[in-house]
């Protein structure tokens, strides 16, 4: 589960009146098999974690915490991740998370000297596994060398990744990922709703989301909602968005959709237990292609 839409008002229109909402949405999900939820201290900023802290406290079963530092320019040493990554264990209520992970490559300061400053957060007991996101591949391999020096695994690295987003695939990343034993987390996975099947050029996603999924870009894509929905038909009536994910499973990545409400973490779990047929995965990468080529 992704939740950068907890708490986030401005891309998402966040209200605090959706506390109880999303405290059901993280109920249903966990009641559901979800297990893991990646959050991150400039969601919101910080209501994120402090929502996740709030609703796992009262859940009687364990979940996996995933959260992100934001090297933002003027955090310039070390120091400056281990202050911020306690930070957010005490907006989550915990003693340490199950990832931490560097949320963009921001200069100047170098990918090396992270992960350095994640090796100690290691040490110190504050996070059980690192990893990055937004990284390309060589910024990537180069985060996996100092580590592997201190013998500690890049677990992680959460990209954009979905049938409207296959850069991963394009530039290698996704190879290499699967080379060096990195876990490739797929952040959008519904492609901000898209995939989802819900819009359409007379009825586009609202707010700031608006200005990106233009009308024509919500045309183009209906042969492959189309696609999906024919597959979905095969697999017991799943639907789009279950497919969506599903593919990205059967690439072997895992996907970390958002959800708002009971209703989508329901749909977004009924992903999970299955998988598509090679053919099928073959046709949509197809339909893909010859979508974003048109």
């Amino acid at each position: 589960m992704g939740t950068w839409a907890w708490g986030d008002r401005w891309v998402w229109g966040y209200k605090s009146s959706q506390d109880n909402i999303l405290h059901a949405t993280f109920t249903h999900s966990v009641e559901k098999g979800v297990r893991f939820f990646d959050t991150a201290e400039v969601y919101g900023p910080w209501k994120s974690e402090r929502l996740i802290g709030t609703f796992a406290k009262h859940s009687p079963t364990p979940i996996q915490i995933a959260t992100k530092f934001m090297p933002l320019p003027w955090r310039l040493t070390r120091t400056s991740l281990l202050k911020a990554l306690k930070g957010s264990l005490a907006r989550l209520g915990v003693p340490s998370v199950d990832l931490y992970q560097i949320h963009f490559p921001i200069p100047p300061i170098s990918v090396e000297t992270w992960m350095e400053a994640m090796v100690e957060a290691v040490a110190a007991g504050l996070t059980q596994n690192v990893g990055v996101s937004n990284y390309d591949v060589h910024r990537m391999y180069r985060a996996h060398t100092v580590l592997n020096r201190n013998d500690i695994s890049l677990f992680s690295n959460q990209v954009e990744y979905s049938l409207l987003q296959k850069r991963p695939e394009h530039s290698g990343l996704l190879k290499e990922c699967r080379e060096i034993g990195t876990v490739l987390l797929a952040y959008s996975p519904l492609a901000q709703g898209v995939l989802t099947g819900k819009y359409s050029s007379s009825n586009p996603p609202p707010g700031w989301r608006r200005l990106f999924k233009t009308p024509r870009m919500l045309d183009r894509i209906q042969p492959l909602l189309d696609l999906m929905r024919q597959i979905g038909s095969r697999h017991n009536g799943a639907t789009p968005a279950q497919i969506a994910l599903n593919w990205c499973i059967c690439k072997g990545v895992i996907p970390i959709p958002g959800a708002k409400t009971p209703e989508q973490a329901i749909e977004n779990a009924g992903a999970t237990g299955w998988r598509m047929t090679d053919q099928e995965v073959n046709a949509l990468d197809e339909m893909s292609d010859w979508v974003q080529a048109n």
